[in-house]
């Protein structure tokens, strides 16, 4: 179940480290973290994308609640959810990388499916 794990983090470190990446995934279109992370930030990225593509005021101010730049919520709102309007879900992407060479963690990039 998504939102469940809690990647050696405090709450609230865990909650602005995943506005953070979603963020970063939003405005650059893909991130290179653990798979574990990856997998995390899947779930709350395709909801922001799905908030855009009903483009309301009450889905844009939800974004801005958790999008930490008003610029990227912008982008997404005018960009990136018009992209994906006749898609259903699986707006992203995991690729496995293999281990970190420091600790062995199983990285992969997280990216958004070009159409």
């Amino acid at each position: 179940m998504p939102g469940t794990r809690k990647l050696g983090r405090p709450t609230s470190h865990r909650i602005a480290m995943m506005r953070g990446m979603v963020t970063l995934l939003l405005e650059k279109g893909q991130v290179e973290t653990t798979l574990t992370r990856a997998k995390e930030v899947r779930s709350v990225a395709e909801k922001m994308i799905t908030l855009g593509k009903k483009n309301t005021l009450a889905s844009r101010r939800a974004a801005l609640a958790y999008i930490t730049k008003e610029d990227v919520v912008t982008k997404l709102f005018n960009e990136i959810a018009p992209k994906y309007a006749g898609r259903n879900g699986g707006y992203t992407q995991i690729l496995k990388m293999g281990p970190r060479r420091g600790d062995a963690a199983e990285m992969a990039i997280i990216r958004l499916i070009e159409d």
